[in-house]
């Protein structure tokens, strides 16, 4: 059987995973990426280093969303929003990070992984970055997406 998720239940998929992908898309080139995330009060919650990707975002802030759960393939949930990016800095950073540490904190077992705030709540650098395979010792960025709209389907047997 297919179906539509009601809003509980796309709530449900997208704070149970960690993983999901951004698509975002500037000139006439669109780029899909995942990354580990935490979902709170309607918003994704991530961290980056500045690279194609929050670079498109800066130009384009408007980005889609999508995460699915499969524990086979005849029996499957995902889910797309719509949204807006947003950098965070200052208490919204420290709050954000909290959120990610929180959600992610159980099941780190990579130091890339491990998002760093400093004492005023912003990230710390990172030399993890890379873009076009080149490393960069940029501040990473945290950042949430504001979903505005989300939809969700399901296939169950």
């Amino acid at each position: 059987m297919l179906g539509a998720l009601n809003d509980q239940q796309i709530d449900n998929v997208l704070h149970a995973a960690v993983i999901g992908r951004i698509g975002c898309h500037v000139d006439d080139r669109t780029y899909i990426v995942p990354i580990t995330y935490a979902y709170s009060d309607g918003s994704v919650y991530g961290h980056s280093a500045t690279g194609r990707k929050v670079r498109m975002m800066r130009t384009n802030p408007a980005v889609c969303f999508e995460v699915e759960h499969v524990d086979d393939l005849a029996n499957r949930q995902s889910v797309i929003a719509w949204g807006t990016f947003e950098e965070l800095h200052g208490d919204e950073a420290e709050a954000g990070m909290r959120a990610l540490a929180t959600r992610l904190s159980p099941l780190l077992t990579s130091t890339t992984a491990q998002p760093h705030l400093g004492p005023d709540g912003t990230p710390l650098a990172s030399p993890h970055a890379h873009d076009s395979g080149t490393a960069v010792h940029e501040k990473p960025v945290l950042y949430r997406i504001r979903l505005a709209e989300k939809t969700g389907r399901f296939e169950k047997r």
